[in-house]
Order: structure tokens, then sequence, then C-alpha cells
């Protein structure tokens, strides 16, 4: 079973048509986060290790893709900013958007869901879209060189067998993914806890 869906994997890894649907997916993931995009192109990125795929290649139509998607997304919350400011993940975007500018544009890359909330809430609020642009092409590019590396190294560290490479390129990206949340989960547990300075004085006698 397990050769029968490699050998599928590497069929479709060596058609013409893999730089296109990767270009799809990435653009999907853009306003359907549930597309996976950043799975398709760790994955891709592993057999460039062997020749199979041109890492450079799968970089730039993930890139391309992911900037593109992030721009459909903006424009659906621009459209649709009544009915999307008091939902809780745009609540969310939108302090942060506040509090950091455009920088969360780019963090929010590497968090499921943060990315489309994120996109979204911009255009909701009507971010300016010179700088939606210019943070977008950062985190869109970091994003695809980022995954692309993940799988080529993974890809590299097993060159002979792709299904590890693959689950090394995927356990990184989930480790990452994870650390990320749990930074952003400690900054906002520490910023909702009272300072000393704001305690109640104990008034008791």
């Amino acid at each position: 079973m397990s050769h029968a869906i490699m050998d599928l994997v590497t069929q479709a890894m060596s058609s013409p048509w893999l730089y296109a649907a990767l270009f799809a997916l990435a653009l999907l993931d853009g306003f359907f986060p549930i597309v996976p995009a950043e799975t398709s192109v760790i994955t891709a990125a592993v057999f460039a290790a062997s020749g199979e795929t041109n890492l450079a290649l799968v970089i730039l139509v993930a890139a391309l893709g992911a900037f593109i998607g992030d721009h459909v997304s903006y424009l659906i919350g621009n459209k649709a900013a009544g009915r999307l400011r008091e939902r809780k993940a745009f609540v969310w975007a939108r302090r942060a958007l506040a509090e950091r500018g455009g920088l969360v544009l780019v963090v929010a890359r590497y968090i499921p869901g943060g990315r489309t909330a994120t996109t979204l809430t911009m255009g909701a609020v009507r971010h300016p879209l010179r700088s939606f642009t210019f943070f977008d092409a950062i985190a869109a590019s970091s994003w695809a060189v980022y995954s692309g590396l993940i799988g080529f190294f993974g890809g590299m560290a097993f060159e002979n067998d792709p299904v590890k490479g693959l689950l090394l390129g995927l356990g990184i990206a989930l480790s990452i993914t994870g650390v990320v949340e749990v930074v952003r989960w400690a900054r906002k547990r520490r910023a909702i806890q009272p300072s000393p300075e704001r305690l109640p004085a104990d008034t008791s006698v």
C-alpha cells in the first residue's frame, strides 16, 4: 500500500502540471485555509533534493500564489467588512494589527488560520493597500522559502527514503508552528495579568 502511494506521489512530482498545482494551492490557501498548501510545498521540496523537482521554481510559484491569494482575501475582507468585525479571530487580528502594524502579517503567515484572519481583517479595516502589499510580499516570500528549505533539507537527510524526509520536514514545520503558538499564548496571558501596581490595596485592619 505504501509503495503504491509513493508511486503516485512520485508521478505527481514529475508531472508538468506540478508547478501550476502548487501555485493554485498556495493561492487558494490565502482565503480558504483548509487547503494543504504548506504540506504540498514541503513535499515538492523534499523531492527537489533528489532532482525530481526544481527547488527555486517550487519556492517561486508558492510565493506568487500566496501573494495573490492574500490579496484576494484582502479584497474579500474589504467587501464584507460589516459581517467580519465582531468575530473572535478578527477581533484578535485587529488588535494585533493595531499594536504591531503590517509586521503582524508576516508573523501571521506562520499561524494556521491566522494568516486568513489577518488578511481579511486588514481589508475590513481598510488598511492601506500599498502597505499591505509591501508586508505581504515579505510574508509570502519568507513563507515560501521557509517551506521549501524545510522540505529540501528533509529530503537531503533521507535522500533514499523520501517518506522519512517528508515526515521530518512536516515535523519541523509543526514544531515551529507550535513554538509560535506557545509564545503567542504566553504573551497574551502575561498581558491580561494585572501588574502589582494595579492590584487593589489591602484595606483590612
